[in-house]
């Protein structure tokens, strides 16, 4: 597949500031679960090479971390709450960074999202206790979500505690931030939707209550490492992992509500024309980063309009990134990209993994 050459005075190609990022394009590259990490978590060279090899993007947003152990959903996730997570992490960021790239580490609690036998025989949390429908992947095959437990309201101090432990974590292993992973149907996301939280405390029923677990994540997270190390990633109304949500208006609260915190960047996933993603960009003053939808392959020239159209101030690319890690390159000369081989997307070796081939 080829496209035209990128103009040199493309909107792609031009530098953004996302609060201390300070990005070179506007191509970024988006957050995928690959399942690389060793077995108890801790990052390996394998993934340094790979993240090493892509730091042509503006800003590498790496796969989605497990901030403790009873928030990961999925086997060899990479976690960020042992020394040796966080070693790992620091082999990452100076691969990277040897590179000439940024990278901020995506903190990603499963929630609900999960088995007991992933997290060593202990019981999912969530909001509230609602088994979402369908299968996720176990070191023994696929099998029935765990039914979850509720969080008590005085538990979850300890929740964002562990949200602070894993961001401070990666500033000190020498990432250049950290996305909280409020979409997709995990932990956050699980608060913010109407359909998962029925809670009768503060965090459940009006959109404020529901937004307010976010909020008090945020401002702990962005009190600790600075708000502008600080973005937050959010799905509004993405059924992925059996979401539901009728009532969306909690996006307008809980983006108004961050606002206020000066965070490093928003980061929306929404199909392009959704009507929600006007609403958020009216309310929102900083950066703000679009992705065009779940499993849809990105079109360069689309996201290259919509930029153009201040729709968004940059662009996160998920597939096209797992290909070719000089994506930035290819695009720009309008070169045949490489095609991503789905049967190695998740869990592996090398190959589908670090062999995709760069232009010489």
């Amino acid at each position: 597949m080829t496209s035209s050459a990128l103009k040199p005075d493309s909107p792609l190609l031009q530098p953004v500031t996302a609060g201390a990022l300070q990005a070179p394009n506007r191509i970024w590259m988006a957050p995928l679960t690959r399942n690389r990490a060793d077995a108890d978590g801790t990052p390996n060279a394998l993934q340094a090479e790979y993240y090493g090899q892509r730091a042509g993007a503006g800003v590498i947003i790496t796969e989605g971390s497990q901030p403790s152990a009873v928030g990961q959903g999925y086997p060899r996730t990479p976690g960020v709450h042992t020394d040796a997570q966080q070693q790992g992490w620091q082999r990452i960021a100076e691969a990277v960074h040897a590179g000439g790239g940024r990278v901020v580490l995506q903190l990603m609690h499963v929630g609900r999202i999960s088995h007991t036998s992933t997290i060593g025989g202990e019981t999912p949390v969530a909001p509230s206790a609602v088994r979402a429908a369908g299968e996720v992947y176990t070191p023994a095959g696929p099998q029935a979500f765990s039914e979850p437990r509720e969080l008590a309201t005085d538990e979850l101090p300890g929740v964002v505690a562990e949200y602070v432990d894993a961001a401070q974590r990666a500033v000190a292993a020498g990432l250049d931030g950290v996305e909280l992973h409020a979409a997709n149907g995990y932990l956050l996301h699980q608060f913010l939707a109407d359909g998962v939280n029925r809670r009768t405390d503060q965090y459940g029923g009006s959109a404020e209550n529901r937004a307010r677990f976010v909020v008090d994540v945020a401002t702990a997270v962005s009190a600790a490492i600075g708000a502008d190390r600080v973005g937050i990633r959010i799905s509004p109304a993405h059924p992925f992992n059996d979401i539901s949500e009728i009532d969306v208006s909690v996006y307008e609260a809980l983006t108004t509500q961050l606002a206020e915190l000066n965070l490093a960047y928003l980061h929306v996933l929404a199909a392009p024309g959704d009507p929600i993603i006007a609403k958020l960009r009216a309310i929102w003053p900083g950066t703000f980063v679009l992705n065009t939808g779940f499993g849809v392959e990105s079109d360069r020239d689309q996201l290259e309009r919509l930029v153009a159209d201040g729709v968004a101030d940059a662009v996160t690319v998920g597939r096209p990134f797992l290909a070719n890690p000089d994506l930035v390159r290819r695009w720009t000369e309008g070169t045949e990209l490489n095609e991503p081989d789905q049967d190695t997307f998740y869990a592996g070796d090398a190959k589908g993994y670090t062999d995709y081939p760069a232009l010489p």
